[in-house]
Formats: C-alpha cells, structure tokens, sequence
C-alpha cells in the first residue's frame, strides 16, 4: 500500500508543477520533491555581493526577473567561505574543479558523485565523469554516492548507528526525471539510500548533505533556516 502510495505521488507532473509531498518509508518520515525536464531547475552560488548563503538571498535576485523559487534545497558540500568543495558548473561554465580523489569525511567516502543536467538528468559516478566529460549546464559534486547502477555503497552498514537529518538526489533510468529527498527523521546511510533504490526505483542517486540538510517548500508551509549555506539547487517559476 505504501509503495503504491509513493509511486502516484512520484507519477510525472505537468510542466512547470515540481511538487513536494511528505511520505514515509520503514517508519522514518521524508519530504520528496520530484522534477521534470520541463520544469526550469537551476544551481545558484553567488551574486554580486558574494555567496547567497540562503533561500531568501535567492528569491531576492529572482525579484529581477519577476519569479521566485518553487522549490529548493542545499546542493553540495562547502567549505568555511561556502565554496563548493568539488565541481560546480552553473549555465555551462565551471567555477570549481572536480576532485577525484580520496579523502576525509563523507565527501571523500568513495565512490561520490556528480548530479548534472542538460538535456537529461543524471548521477553519474566522479571518475567516470572525468573519463566521459559529459556536456551539462548545472552541475554540482557530492559525496558520497548512495545507489550506483542499483547497488548500495559497499561501505553502509545496515545497523549503523550514524544517523542525521540527510538529503540527496536520484534520477531516473532514462534521465526525464530528478527525486530530492530530505528526512525528517534522523537516519543512516543505508536506510537513505534503501528509500531511492528499494521505494522509488532509482538506481543511481548521491548524497548532498546530513545534519545542515534544508528544505525550501512554500506550498507545505516550509523555509528551514540555519547557518549559511553553500549551493543551492531549485526551480524558478514566475511570481504570483
């Protein structure tokens, strides 16, 4: 009954209509936000001041172009001044390198990964996006990877007692769709990356962040505040 419930919630929606809805998922509660191709998903970072840090500074710059955000939420992790930590490409041009290598705490927990998009959506593992240099015009590095090709990372533990508040990215086979997810309960990498693969039948998804993870989702009453964040991924839809 549940997965019949997720599954029409999760059905493809008509253009411009991102819609996020809570569900649950072996007891835990989780807010899923689905997009399509026809809705206008975009990487913000920076504006003329500097590092927008917060869904409020974005919708502010939208002002501009009389549209707001529909949806949003933390994109990657950052360092102290909130530069991205690995690749970040916004409208085609890349403002930081991808780091292929090793390293300390989850975003060099290999294999990571890059959500990018262009004409389609995907979550691809980082070396192979180095080998294959794809074209994408929004691009953010994370880490580490939750589903690869339909396999949990070989390093989650099913009874692992490393739990936070996590969100991250999945997409479809054939790349017409995205899923964000964010948990509204504390959970483990294993039961996160259990929710794209074993409940939403994806089979590529990554990790964005834990315990900062936020969401921006006027239609369910909900801006989650905190400290500054670093990229931020969202659609823009015209202002009411």
């Amino acid at each position: 009954m549940l997965r019949l419930a997720l599954a029409f919630l999760l059905m493809p929606l008509a253009a411009s209509a991102a819609t996020c809805r809570d569900a649950s998922f072996e007891g835990a509660s989780y807010t899923l936000c689905e997009v399509t191709l026809a809705d206008d998903l975009r990487l913000f970072h920076s504006g003329a001041e500097g590092p927008y840090g917060s869904f409020r500074a974005v919708n502010e710059a939208l002002e501009a172009e009389g549209r707001t955000l529909g949806f949003a939420m933390n994109a990657g992790m950052y360092h102290r001044d909130l530069a991205p930590v690995g690749l970040y490409v916004e409208e085609g041009s890349e403002a930081a390198r991808l780091v292929t290598r090793a390293g300390p705490g989850n975003f060099g927990l290999l294999p990571n990964g890059v959500f990018c998009w262009g004409e389609r959506f995907r979550v691809i593992e980082s070396r192979a996006y180095k080998a294959e240099a794809p074209a994408c015009r929004f691009a953010t590095q994370s880490g580490p990877m939750l589903v690869i090709d339909g396999a949990l990372h070989p390093k989650f533990l099913p009874a692992s007692d490393s739990t936070y508040v996590r969100n991250g990215v999945g997409v479809s086979a054939d790349g017409s769709r995205a899923v964000f997810a964010i948990s509204n309960d504390a959970v483990n990498f294993h039961a996160f990356a259990r929710l794209f693969r074993d409940e939403l039948g994806l089979e590529d998804a990554l990790y964005f962040d834990g315990n900062v993870s936020r969401l921006y989702a006027p239609e369910l009453g909900r801006h989650d505040g905190g400290f500054p964040m670093g990229p931020i991924v969202g659609t823009v839809v015209p202002k009411g």
